[in-house]
């Protein structure tokens, strides 16, 4: 017999499968630079660059600050539900989708994650061999060694990730206000950037659905770590800072660099500056911050498909799918990606926001004293409808998700229990 004690392994392994208990939680200034570390990404730059060239600068500054208040609302929102329950998204979507109905979210949000550990992978790899002139035949050995050194923070858990964010967000804060003050100088400034024509076209919602997609999936697990926060202004101010303030820098200098440098990467910017070492120390610090992030994600939501409490292990597992979807190309597929995500993922966090605030008035009881219905027929129907909602809608593909599944699942709660048809989940005492 293992003389490991059950709260001992839930310390370990950060709560992968219960509450978060009070004496775990965590303050502002930590909940929000590991949440910060996670919105400093490289691929939001990209989703910044691809909308940056679209737009005159006045508009193209409308989008970035809609766009990112209504990610950083839905996420915040999500933020004080994690805060009251103690639960993160995977955990929460038992009450929404149901004990069976969950492994659902449990695979999409899991496998989205991994789909970005992917690109953070390949894109280390190959700016890394750009930058020093490598050789191509380094590329796959430097996506495998980077594809699982990065899981190490994540690995150790939450503690690992806060102590590597309290490094590298300073560090890379410093690092974009120095980029974008030589940007403007030689640019003529503010006004030289207003004069600058859009050379290319996208639509309203487009834009704003990838401002929203660049991080709506990660938006949606930041209750792995809002649940941490010991009070409910904690969770909301700490998802603010990142993914209003924190998301929108990085879509905003991106977005600069494309109109100025036609790169929207900072790390490219940098080295276009003469910045050389800079872009490095950039680029090394923006991927590991959010890659160990995601396979936390990854790992967290494999404990709830599959009810483990190794989470540790399922690090190792998805930092190896990650590196072999890099290599297979991933590189390649993000702006198909951002809009996949910013259509089929919001949906979900619809769902729970319904059930929490409708259907349970804002208390879900412990975990270890509900016995779960398997499918929730609302959830998993709001889920569904909403979902094609999005993809048939004109508009701001998330915000419909997110909209529908609320109402949906409102309408559809009524009606099955008009039909008696309960989707009560049955409190239990241990």
């Amino acid at each position: 017999m293992s003389s490991v004690q059950p709260k001992q392994v839930e310390l370990r392994e950060d709560f992968p499968l219960s509450e978060v208990p009070l004496q775990s939680r965590k303050s502002l200034w930590s909940t929000s630079v590991v949440l910060l570390g996670f919105t400093f990404f490289t691929a939001t730059m990209w989703g910044g660059g691809s909308i940056g060239v679209a737009f005159p600068f006045g508009q193209l500054m409308g989008i970035i600050v809609l766009g990112n208040l209504l990610l950083g609302i839905y996420v915040a929102i999500l933020g004080y539900i994690a805060y009251k329950t103690g639960l993160n998204s995977v955990l929460l979507a038992r009450f929404g989708f149901g004990d069976l109905g969950s492994k659902w979210p449990d695979f999409a949000l899991g496998f989205t994650q991994i789909g970005w550990y992917a690109w953070g992978t390949a894109t280390v790899a190959l700016v890394f061999r750009q930058l020093l002139g490598l050789p191509q035949g380094l590329v796959i050995p430097m996506m495998i060694f980077f594809g699982f050194a990065f899981c190490w923070t994540a690995y150790v858990g939450y503690r690992g990730l806060e102590k590597l964010s309290i490094v590298s967000v300073p560090a890379m804060l410093v690092l974009i206000i120095w980029s974008f003050a030589i940007s403007t100088r030689e640019v003529g400034g503010f006004a030289g950037l207003a004069g600058i024509a859009p050379t290319g076209t996208m639509t309203l919602g487009a834009a704003i659905t990838i401002v929203v997609g660049t991080f709506i999936s990660g938006g949606t697990q930041a209750t792995n770590w809002t649940r941490f926060a010991k009070t409910a202004k904690i969770a909301v101010l700490a998802s603010l800072f990142a993914f209003f303030i924190g998301n929108g820098l990085m879509i905003f200098a991106g977005a600069y660099g494309a109109i100025i440098y036609q790169q929207p990467d900072i790390v490219d910017v940098l080295t276009t500056q003469g910045l050389l070492l800079a872009g490095i120390l950039m680029l090394f610090l923006n991927i590991w911050t959010t890659q160990d992030n995601t396979v936390y994600n990854f790992s967290v939501a494999g404990c709830n498909l599959i009810r483990t409490e190794n989470r540790k292990r399922l690090t190792i597992i998805g930092a190896a799918i990650g590196t072999v979807l890099a290599i297979l190309g991933m590189y390649d597929w993000l702006v198909p990606w951002l809009l996949l995500l910013g259509t089929f993922i919001p949906p979900i966090g619809g769902v729970i926001m319904a059930d929490f605030f409708y259907k349970h008035k804002g208390k879900y009881p412990p975990l270890d004293k509900v016995k779960m219905k398997k499918l929730n027929y609302a959830g998993l129907g709001a889920y569904v409808i909403a979902s094609i909602i999005a993809y048939v809608s004109p508009g701001v593909a998330p915000v419909n998700g997110i909209v529908a599944a609320v109402i949906v699942y409102i309408l559809l709660d009524v009606i099955l229990k008009a039909v008696g048809l309960s989707q009560d989940h049955v409190v239990v005492d241990v």
